[in-house]
C-alpha cells in the first residue's frame, strides 16, 4: 500500500488532484486508515496508469471514467489501442516538428500535409460501425459514407489548411467533428426543422442584410452599423445547431466577400460595394481594424 503522497511522488500526480479523482469517483483509494488518510494497492496504481494514458490522449475525465467503468473494459486491448493512438500522435508530432524546424531556417514552406486527420478519420470510421442506420438514412448507403471517407483521406492536405484557418487547429477540428457526430441524429432532427422554416430565415437574414447595406455612406465603425451586425452573427450563431464554427469562422466569411462569386452575389443583390462594405463592418466588429478608404 501507498499513501497517497507516496502515489504523488511516484507519478507525477499531485496529491489535490488524486483527491480530485476520488470525489469524481474516477480513482477511489484502495482503503482508508483509521485517521482517514488515503491508501492505494498496485491495481489502483494500474488504474491510475490507465487514466494517465488517457489523458495523454486528450480524453475528458467524465469519458475515462465512463471507459473504465464499463463492464467489457478490456485493459490489454486498451493498451493496444492506446499505443496505436500514441504513435500516430507522435508522428504527427515529428512531422510538426519538422515543418517548424523547416519555417525556422527561413524555407518557405506553405504545408498543411504534417497536420495530420487520421482521428477524424478514424472517429467517422467507428460512427460507420456504430450507427449503420442513421449512416443509411442520411447518406443513402455505407457505400456513399465510404466514399465521403475516402475523399477526405485524398484531400486531407486541403481539409487541413481550412480547419486551421477555421478552428486554429486539427486537434480543435477534429474535436467538434467528434461532437458533431456523438449528437447527430439529434443534429439532423434540428436541422430538418431549420428546413421547414427556409424561407422565413432567408427572410430574416435578408432583412438584416438588407438593413446595413440601406446606406453604404455610414460609417461602419458606429454604434448603429456595428448593432446589425451583432443582429447578424447572433442570427446565425442561433441557426447554427449549436455546433462549433470555430474562431476562425468569420474571418472566412470576411475574406469570402473578396471572392468574386460572392461580391456578385452580394452587389447585385444589395448595390455595388455591398461586398466590401459588409467585409468592413465585420472586419471592425470582430478585429477593430479601419476600413483601408478611411
Amino acid at each position: 500500500m501507498k499513501t497517497i503522497s507516496q502515489v504523488a511522488e511516484l507519478t507525477g500526480v499531485s496529491t489535490r488532484t488524486l483527491q480530485y479523482y476520488d470525489e469524481i469517483n474516477l480513482l477511489k483509494p484502495s482503503k482508508l486508515t483509521p485517521s482517514g488518510y488515503r491508501l492505494y494497492d498496485d491495481e489502483a496504481l494500474h488504474k491510475l496508469q490507465q487514466i494517465l494514458f488517457f489523458k495523454e490522449l486528450d480524453f475528458k475525465l467524465k469519458e475515462i471514467r465512463d471507459i473504465l467503468e464499463d463492464s467489457e473494459f478490456d485493459n490489454i486491448k486498451a493498451f493496444r489501442k492506446q499505443k496505436e493512438l500514441l504513435e500516430l500522435k507522435r508522428k504527427r508530432l515529428d512531422k510538426l516538428i519538422a515543418l517548424l524546424g523547416r519555417l525556422e531556417k527561413g524555407e518557405p514552406c506553405m504545408s498543411f500535409k504534417e497536420f495530420d486527420l487520421s482521428e477524424y478519420v478514424e472517429a467517422l470510421e467507428t460512427f460507420k460501425s456504430e450507427k449503420a442506420d442513421d449512416v443509411i438514412k442520411y447518406w443513402g448507403s455505407v457505400e456513399k459514407f465510404n466514399e465521403f471517407i475516402q475523399k477526405i483521406r485524398d484531400d486531407d492536405g486541403h481539409l487541413a489548411e481550412l480547419a486551421v484557418k477555421q478552428f486554429g487547429s486539427v486537434e480543435k477540428y477534429t474535436e467538434a467533428m467528434k461532437y458533431n457526430l456523438e449528437h447527430f441524429s439529434e443534429l439532423m432532427e434540428k436541422s430538418e426543422e431549420l428546413a421547414e422554416r427556409k424561407d422565413e430565415l432567408m427572410q430574416k437574414s435578408d432583412a438584416l442584410f438588407t438593413r446595413l447595406t440601406s446606406d453604404m455612406a455610414r460609417d461602419v465603425t458606429t454604434g448603429e452599423i456595428q448593432d446589425i451586425v451583432r443582429e447578424i452573427i447572433e442570427d446565425v450563431t442561433k441557426n447554427s445547431l449549436g455546433v462549433d464554427m470555430g474562431d476562425g469562422y468569420w474571418d472566412i466569411v470576411i475574406e469570402s466577400c473578396s471572392h468574386d462569386a460572392v461580391r456578385e452575389i452580394y452587389d447585385k443583390k444589395y448595390g455595388a460595394g455591398a461586398s466590401d462594405y459588409i467585409a468592413d463592418a465585420l472586419r471592425y466588429y470582430f478585429h477593430k481594424e479601419l476600413p483601408s478608404k478611411m
